[in-house]
């Protein structure tokens, strides 16, 4: 028998971000939007729930109970408050999910502990390039070996908090596949643009980063000699981007429907006509559809199974329903749907951008 309910410790963790997205994240998005800055503080609140640390293996430091099921929870209910500070309180995920699942013994003792304080250390990492068709497997950024050294070349884009990190984990192409570097951020050669001007998310503040001739230490590959397994990475990401997907939908469908049911024309709610209540209907089957091709490739995930194939078809799904269901969330407010005043607009924007953010959030 099939059972889709969450179990009691991830209710807890649901209705505790829940909380604290309709008290402090709803509160601020929008002026962090037209800001461009999220309140620190909101961003520390979000961390100190401990949806990373909780992850961690207690030998480094964390509780040890990894789940990318709690983490798809978790993210999903993050999201629906607002992407952009979402995608900040998980920025050190970047770095802890890789180190959990690639690093050495070693990268493990010397970084892992450091995600289990009160406070995130300044870390974040690169994949995404500016370049036409972007294929993570197929990187322009190169990493050649030079004896004990690693020399790093290329261009990354849409690099979160790379003006205030330590430590940029870098995914470059080496011998044919996509590796991985510990790359402290004042290396010689590194150098970091202005911020991005971005369609969405303008909140989280993201940097184009140039690699020139950068050198690292052999042992800042992640992984070791025997490097990472690139797709499992992958389909971490593109499990989290999913959750992220359905919870912002879920809020353009809640927000559409709430609406609908309160503004009245010719006598009667809007939420009363035919047109009007098919789309919330097709709006809250797609929010659901989605949210369990989420949830079964996370499962295969904490099954240990290769989850990359239905990561891959979850994300091509989901990219087009958040956009679906946010594009109709615009429609049912009608000409209101287009006022900066309405959150509508924002999640629009928003939603565009999934199909291009592969590498801005991991569970």
């Amino acid at each position: 028998m099939l059972d889709f309910r969450l179990d009691e410790e991830q209710q807890m963790l649901a209705d505790t971000i829940g909380r604290y997205t309709r008290e402090r994240v709803r509160k601020v998005f929008r002026d962090a939007e037209e800001d461009g800055r999220i309140p620190p503080d909101v961003v520390q609140a979000g961390w100190e729930i401990g949806v990373l640390p909780t992850g961690i293996p207690e030998a480094y430091g964390g509780f040890g109970e990894y789940s990318a099921v709690t983490g798809a929870v978790a993210t999903e209910a993050f999201a629906w408050g607002d992407l952009a500070i979402t995608l900040s309180v998980m920025v050190p995920n970047l770095v802890a999910v890789p180190l959990m699942f690639a690093g050495t013994e070693e990268q493990k003792k010397a970084y892992l502990p450091l995600f289990a304080d009160e406070e995130a250390p300044p870390f974040t990492a690169a994949l995404t390039e500016p370049v036409i068709q972007f294929s993570p497997f197929k990187l322009k950024t190169t990493a050649v070996r030079d004896g004990e050294e690693y020399v790093i070349n290329g261009t990354k884009t849409v690099v979160p908090f790379a003006d205030q990190a330590d430590m940029i984990l870098v995914y470059a192409e080496e011998g044919g596949k996509t590796q991985a570097f510990l790359v402290p951020a004042d290396s010689e050669g590194l150098e970091v643009a202005a911020k991005d001007k971005l369609m969405g998310i303008k909140a989280l503040p993201t940097f184009m980063v140039t690699y020139s001739d950068v050198r690292v230490p052999a042992a800042n590959r992640l992984g070791g000699e025997t490097g990472i397994d690139f797709a499992l990475l992958l389909a971490h990401s593109r499990i989290a981007l999913g959750a992220a997907a359905v919870g912002m939908a879920r809020a353009s469908y809640e927000y559409a429907r709430d609406y609908a049911k309160q503004r009245v024309q010719f006598g009667e709610p809007i939420a009363h006509r035919q047109s009007i209540a098919f789309m919330l209907a097709d709006m809250a089957t797609e929010v659901d559809e989605a949210r369990l091709m989420v949830w079964e490739a996370a499962w295969k995930l904490d099954q240990g199974q290769d989850a990359l194939r239905e990561s891959t078809v979850m994300k091509h799904h989901v990219d087009r329903m958040v956009l679906t269901v946010a594009d109709r969330a615009v429609q049912v407010l009608g000409g209101y749907g287009y006022i900066r005043e309405y959150p509508v607009e924002l999640w629009l924007r928003n939603a565009r951008g999934f199909a291009s953010f592969d590498g801005l959030a991991m569970i």
